[in-house]
């Protein structure tokens, strides 16, 4: 009987309510979020083209940061379009699976932002510390070492925490108080015992995100000991750490207090830990790009080269290429 009633009261579609309480204000948040995405589709977006398109940058290194930029443009496609059509259009609609499909690319692509910095870290030790053997170190077959462990750990992390949310009976109410599915706002809405669901997204925390951020304190202590030991012939090389290191410090900031601001909801109000929760997955991706266009010299250098030359002489670039 109780399993029949669970098929019955389940809801299979949820409303997406995330900042009811502006009322008739909702839709102008269109407007400063819609300009974030286009910011981080075009920033992003150049930041891969420059760096695939020029060889010397096609080191290890640069490709790092291509891949970040890859999937600082993947991230907000999966919710921040629906984010805008919701308060353009109030569709606020989405399907069950849709959600769990949603909830599993963010945080995957989520956790692949921390495991970036993770690998940058790594690029920056052996460049500084073993400098004579860079080259053996970051070759594709040596590197895959670091980059498979890791990516499967974090698409089983994420893929556990989701499949476990899928399973749960939702017979309570279907409306999320978020802009796009995250994981405890659909996990609340369930009825019955979220123990283990709870207990399993704390273990994923600390398995993916805190450990990348242990391991990169770990790699830029190493780092900083091996510049202060070598004098000033490393302090070029530890400019591109400081670059790594204000993102990496930005993005915890921004992590921290979207996870404070959950955990200690019932003394703010909704809409600002909403906006919290949303900054953590989008501020970087317009963040990222521009820290590493304008801290990156040979980016900047190669950025603003592309803009100047083509009006003093069209055929420039070829000719010095």
């Amino acid at each position: 009987m109780e399993a029949v009633k669970e098929n019955i009261s389940s809801h299979k579609y949820f409303f997406l309510d995330g900042f009811s309480e502006l009322g008739e204000l909702r839709p102008f948040l269109f407007i400063p979020f819609s300009f974030m995405f286009v910011v981080s589709l075009f920033a992003n977006s150049l930041l891969v083209y420059v760096i695939v398109s020029q060889r010397s940058l096609h080191s290890p290194m640069y490709i790092l940061i291509a891949s970040m930029a890859c999937i600082d443009l993947s991230l907000p496609v999966f919710f921040v379009p629906h984010m805008l059509l919701s308060f353009l259009f109030d569709w606020r609609g989405i399907s069950l699976i849709g959600c769990l499909v949603q909830m599993y690319f963010i945080h995957l692509l989520g956790a692949f932002q921390s495991t970036l910095l993770l690998w940058m870290a790594l690029d920056r030790y052996f460049a500084i510390c073993t400098p004579l053997h860079y080259q053996e170190q970051m070759a594709l077959a040596r590197f895959l070492k670091f980059v498979i462990p890791f990516s499967i750990r974090n698409m089983f992390a994420v893929l556990v925490v989701v499949s476990l949310a899928g399973k749960l009976p939702f017979c309570l109410r279907n409306v999320i108080n978020h802009c796009f599915c995250e994981h405890m706002a659909l996990v609340e809405l369930a009825c019955g015992s979220t123990t283990i669901n709870s207990l399993v997204g704390l273990i994923s925390v600390f398995s993916v995100p805190v450990t990348d951020f242990f391991l990169i304190t770990a790699s830029y202590t190493v780092i900083f000991s091996s510049v202060l030991s070598s004098g000033k012939s490393s302090a070029k090389a530890l400019h591109t750490c400081v670059t790594h290191i204000v993102v990496m410090t930005v993005s915890l900031t921004i992590i921290l207090t979207a996870f404070l601001s959950y955990r200690i909801r019932n003394s703010l109000p909704a809409a600002i830990r909403i906006f919290f929760s949303i900054l953590y997955l989008f501020f970087p991706s317009c963040f990222n790009p521009i820290i590493y266009g304008i801290r990156t010299k040979e980016i900047r250098q190669i950025f603003f080269f592309r803009l100047q030359v083509p009006d003093k002489n069209p055929s420039g670039p070829r000719s010095q290429k």
